[in-house]
């Protein structure tokens, strides 16, 4: 986990489970016992951070993996003062269910679509 950032909140030694930032890489990473089991994808555009993509790989799913990598995520963008644009469908259905950051989500815009777009290439 080279020039990553370990989110204290989720670092969780008892069931191995810990989630990264890792910035040059643009996306935050959940690792079970130093295994990546997922990632969220994202890309930072003025004072928005746009989540795109999530995945879990199949041999953890049903775990919870998913919530726990997204909640860290976005308490992260919380902590970081940038607002949260859920492009990502796991993302948007984990906000859905969860409100406890409705004040800092921004809809989904195509112009948010197409910042993504152009910067993936």
């Amino acid at each position: 986990m080279a020039r990553s950032r370990i989110l204290n909140q989720v670092n969780d030694e008892s069931n191995g489970v810990a989630v990264a930032d890792v910035p040059y890489r643009h996306r935050f990473e959940v690792y079970v016992e130093d295994e990546l089991a997922g990632v969220a994808e994202y890309v930072d555009h003025d004072e928005q951070r746009i989540f795109y993509h999530t995945e879990i790989d199949e041999r953890y799913s049903g775990q919870g993996l998913g919530n726990t990598l997204i909640r860290s995520a976005l308490t992260d963008t919380r902590s970081s003062g940038r607002r949260i644009v859920p492009v990502c469908p796991f993302v948007a259905r984990y906000l859905k269910k969860n409100d406890d950051f409705a004040d800092i989500v921004d809809p989904v815009t195509p112009k948010a679509v197409d910042f993504v777009r152009s910067t993936l290439g």
